[in-house]
């Protein structure tokens, strides 16, 4: 009776102990096929705000009032903001805050204050899907080694920036970043 007993402990043991063991592998692979979808999402869409610039009187004062008051990492563009990836926080991106002077072209044809950047992934995707849309677009997709950059215009007149980044190379560059 006694090994009878020590049998049906054993084999509650075994399978309890198995069972855990199935259940934390699934739940790993189920884990790791998460993050191998959300790694090759190519789907053409925004995927955040990559920087924000407007006019100003004077760039150069407002930078550093900016710098002096509220504490941001300030360089000659303005300031760079430091995240992280929300799908694979081991990677930086970065956002760029900066003035343009009132009289710069930049943010032309708008007459707006401002122009919105914003972060993309599969930027030839996007131009298309727009282009199919009617939406239109300002110039051809630009490549530089920070990333791929084309501009429209929105319903109200609005410049938009879309950039594909490759936010390594501000890794590589250093420097101070708001964080």
């Amino acid at each position: 009776m006694l090994n009878f007993l020590k049998i049906i402990v054993f084999l509650i043991l075994f399978i309890s102990c198995n069972s855990t063991t199935v259940k934390d592998k699934e739940s790993k692979i189920n884990s790791e096929q998460e993050n191998t979808i959300v790694l090759k999402d190519t789907t053409p869409k925004v995927t955040g705000i990559g920087g924000i610039f407007f006019r100003s009187k004077n760039p150069k004062e407002l930078n550093e009032w900016y710098g002096k008051n509220l504490g941001l990492a300030i360089d000659d563009y303005g300031s760079p903001f430091e995240f992280r990836n929300a799908n694979n926080p081991k990677d930086i991106n970065y956002l760029r805050w900066s003035p343009f002077d009132e009289k710069s072209d930049f943010i032309a044809p708008s007459d707006k204050d401002f122009m919105i950047n914003y972060r993309v992934q599969n930027i030839e995707g996007l131009v298309r899907n727009l282009k199919k849309n009617g939406v239109k677009i300002l110039d051809s997709i630009q490549e530089y080694e920070y990333g791929k950059f084309v501009h429209l215009i929105d319903l109200e007149g609005t410049k938009i920036e879309l950039w594909e980044p490759v936010d390594s190379f501000f890794a590589k560059m250093g420097g101070p970043t708001t964080k």
